[in-house]
């Protein structure tokens, strides 16, 4: 038996499996439930599904509104809670995705802060955005601290998308992304370069001075017309930037409602900023035209998947031809309303990670998940009119209770000193995810899930008694060809501390 107590933010860890292996199923689920995560943490809402390939576990919960992550340099996690500032996690790490935190602090307490989180390559800088400004610090993760705070970029306000993503090029040095949104859904002012909204821009953080750089009009021109590109990142092998953009809601086209499939979320390439600027400073077409995602629209002729196309009260076909020719296209195109909001490489860019916040403006939930998308010479294995590019990796079983019961994926984490390891904030239920390919976690090798647009796994839960040299009892089955196994706990709530017993 064993007593889980502590406070509001979780210390313990749920370990989740998914194979189609009898074999790698047993070995794997026992291993992770095991002697080395002596508690459990069960989400609130049913648990996730786990791609086969890869486990996962919840680590942390409590949080307020989690958002950008990374990892310092002395192996903690740094999280932006949207509202209250910056927390500090410290891990008690038993290897794998068995991590626990063994202590937060409060290291930066700013309301303004919402979403963006940056760290030096040295880890002695840390950046973080407001909605107006990104500000950076001396950070000193041995004593926990940060000091000399400095507004670095400003004039960024507007309403709506408030989030700016930060991302410090690691092949450009001293090259700092920051990415800004729209002011409204369909936002006219965005059709303005000198508006600054919609941008992506570069700024050079070595040689800033008192007077803060301007975001409207300085800085490297990376793209604009992009109309919410919340997750940004730099392939590793070739330095090529991506962003993945939140497409617009409540669309029509010809006078009819084509709101539930179109238009599609963009992965939009930008060049580098140590090489090639092809398609860089250019124009990415909102708010003007939008990627189609499903040709159920009307006169839609020879359009096919990742076509820009123009909505009312821009259509017309003079406009479809200019969507077409005069704007850059999108890389990759995903199902519609699914709202990326991050997207981080492997070491070796053969992956990139995105996570799909989830719809509200569809009928039929989507998103509300973890996945990934395969990379070969830095750039998508799958052609841009692909239905199929996207790998599901962690997904809420029952998409029908969200946004409600259910985890909503926001900032990753890519731990390399643990082959591979992923971090994954979910700012609605206030919780930190551990996942990791469980080939890498068992064997060190590499590996990976089928590509599936559905989750591609059967969930298997595993627990453990807390004590390092108690195995748990597993109870194992088939379904449908997949191998489930999961340990009976009971739990019982005395003078308000919670023992747990497996039986």
């Amino acid at each position: 038996m064993v007593r889980i107590h502590g406070p509001s933010l979780g210390l313990a860890a749920l370990a989740l499996v998914s194979t189609s292996s009898r074999c790698r199923a047993e070995s794997t689920a026992t291993s992770s439930a095991s002697g080395a995560c002596p508690t459990v943490l069960v989400p609130s809402y049913q648990a996730p599904v786990v791609a086969g390939g890869y486990v996962a576990q919840l680590i942390a919960t409590g949080l307020k509104r989690p958002r950008g992550i990374l990892i310092d340099s002395n192996g903690a996690l740094l999280v932006v809670q949207q509202g209250s500032g910056i927390v500090h996690l410290k891990l008690s790490d038993h290897g794998g995705t068995c991590v626990s935190v063994q202590k937060s602090t409060t290291l930066v307490n700013d309301s303004s802060l919402n979403h963006g989180i940056e760290l030096s390559k040295d880890g002695k800088t840390l950046y973080a955005s407001s909605d107006d400004k990104v500000f950076s610090w001396a950070y000193d993760s041995a004593a926990v601290s940060v000091s000399g705070k400095r507004t670095l970029i400003q004039n960024m306000t507007n309403s709506d998308h408030v989030s700016r993503t930060l991302l410090l090029s690691r092949k450009a040095p001293d090259l700092l992304l920051v990415s800004r949104g729209s002011s409204e859904n369909v936002d006219a002012g965005a059709a303005v370069l000198a508006n600054g909204r919609s941008v992506i821009r570069a700024f050079n953080i070595s040689n800033v001075t008192d007077t803060p750089y301007d975001f409207p009009s300085q800085g490297k021109l990376l793209g604009w017309g992009l109309r919410n590109s919340v997750g940004v990142a730099e392939e590793p092998q070739t330095g090529g930037i991506f962003s993945v953009e939140n497409s617009a809601d409540q669309m029509r086209r010809d006078g009819e409602d084509i709101h539930e499939n179109n238009p599609g979320e963009e992965m939009n390439f930008h060049g580098f900023l140590n090489g090639s600027t092809e398609h860089q400073g250019g124009n990415y077409g909102y708010p003007h035209c939008f990627a189609l995602w499903d040709k159920n629209i009307p006169n839609a002729g020879n359009l096919t998947v990742g076509n820009q196309f123009a909505p009312d009260p821009d259509y017309s076909e003079s406009q479809d031809r200019s969507c077409l020719n005069d704007y850059v296209p999108p890389r990759l195109t995903f199902q519609a309303h699914m709202a990326p909001l991050d997207i981080k490489f492997t070491p070796d860019g053969s992956l990139a990670y995105i996570t799909f916040h989830g719809s509200w403006n569809r009928d039929k939930p989507a998103g509300y998940k973890l996945s990934t998308v395969a990379f070969a010479d830095g750039q998508p294995v799958d052609a841009p009119d692909s239905t199929t590019a996207v790998s599901d990796v962690l997904s809420n079983a029952d998409t029908s209770a969200c946004p409600g019961k259910c985890f909503r994926p926001v900032g990753l984490a890519i731990d390399t000193a643990v082959g591979g390891r992923v971090f994954m904030t979910s700012d609605s239920t206030g919780e930190i995810y551990a996942i990791q390919r469980a080939e890498v976690s068992a064997t060190g090798s590499g590996g990976g899930g089928s590509k599936s647009s559905s989750g591609g796994g059967t969930l298997v839960t595993s627990t453990t008694t807390g004590t390092h040299n108690a195995a748990p009892a597993l109870r194992t089955g088939r379904t449908d060809g997949w191998l489930f196994a999961a340990l009976t706990v009971g739990l019982m709530v005395v003078g308000g501390w919670v023992f747990a017993a497996a039986f």
